[in-house]
């Protein structure tokens, strides 16, 4: 029986509540970094040739260019001398949008036989189908599809969420790679004393991992469980822009917990983490 190492436990709790002031100014992430782009540019750091390597693709949530998102605090938990970390999460994008302009495409390019990919979409996935910010999915995993116009006046076809997500599992099974699925980071918005565990997305991408042998890992709950022990009032520190984008604190609470939901799902990423039991 495997017992969660005690850090890792006191890392996803013991989290630094001070909220850091916040500009007037202070907009959205996703609105600052959400425009359409012809290509993708985010900068990459070398990955050792010699090592496997776990990607995160995701959205701002894991990477938002302010040391805010979860993917930015993951790499210290593993042994890199083992293994890469490579956060590919770009802000603003859906399971759509972050294929459709590049940005998969460019995180295929560096897969290889052996390594893994952490896939964490969702939180975009309900926005427009077109019009000026064009990133939402049709809800479901089906096969249905609609054609829309874009404002340039091309044409896409959007399919349902799942669709999406089993495209991600496809193309990295298709490298020889590793694909796993995680579900959503937690909003901060309550009811009746406890937190929002699900914004409509989690029964798609646990029916999508069933349906597709795929590893689903469930950091959500845990986020969760941790948040509702905290209260709503300290909570609430965690989320100093709006209620989706935590603090750099938040941030390092969300990374441990998808750690510590690798560790209880018996991942196989768990021989790369540095306390091994």
């Amino acid at each position: 029986m495997r017992i969660f190492p005690v850090c890792l436990l006191l890392a996803c709790s013991a989290v630094t509540l001070a909220q850091a002031p916040t500009p007037a100014s202070q907009t959205n992430p996703d609105d600052v970094v959400a425009r359409p782009t012809p290509k993708y540019d985010a900068v990459q750091q070398p990955l050792n040739p010699a090592l496997p390597t776990v990607f995160l693709v995701g959205d701002s949530t894991a990477q938002n260019k302010a040391d805010l998102g979860w993917g930015d605090h993951f790499a210290h938990y593993f042994d890199t001398t083992k293994i890469n970390v490579a956060n590919r999460a770009r802000a603003g994008r859906s399971s759509r949008t972050f294929i459709h302009e590049g940005a998969w495409d460019a995180v295929l390019a560096q897969v290889k036989k052996g390594d893994f990919v952490l896939i964490q979409m969702g939180h975009n996935d309900g926005g427009d189908l077109d019009g000026p910010k064009p990133r939402g999915t049709l809800k479901g995993i089906g096969e249905e599809q609609k054609e829309v116009t874009l404002q340039d006046g091309t044409k896409e076809t959007v399919h349902t969420f799942g669709w999406y997500l089993r495209k991600y599992i496809a193309d990295t099974r298709a490298k020889g790679a590793t694909p796993i699925l995680l579900n959503l980071t937690v909003r901060n918005i309550w009811t009746d004393g406890r937190i929002e565990r699900d914004m409509g997305y989690d029964g798609f991408i646990r029916q999508t991992a069933m349906a597709e042998h795929v590893a689903f890992v469930d950091m959500a709950t845990i986020e969760a469980n941790k948040l509702e022990a905290m209260g709503q009032e300290k909570t609430k520190l965690l989320f100093p822009i709006d209620h989706t984008h935590t603090s750099a604190e938040g941030a390092e609470l969300n990374a441990s917990c998808v750690v510590q939901a690798l560790w209880q799902s018996g991942s196989v990423l768990t021989p790369f983490l540095k306390l091994q039991l």
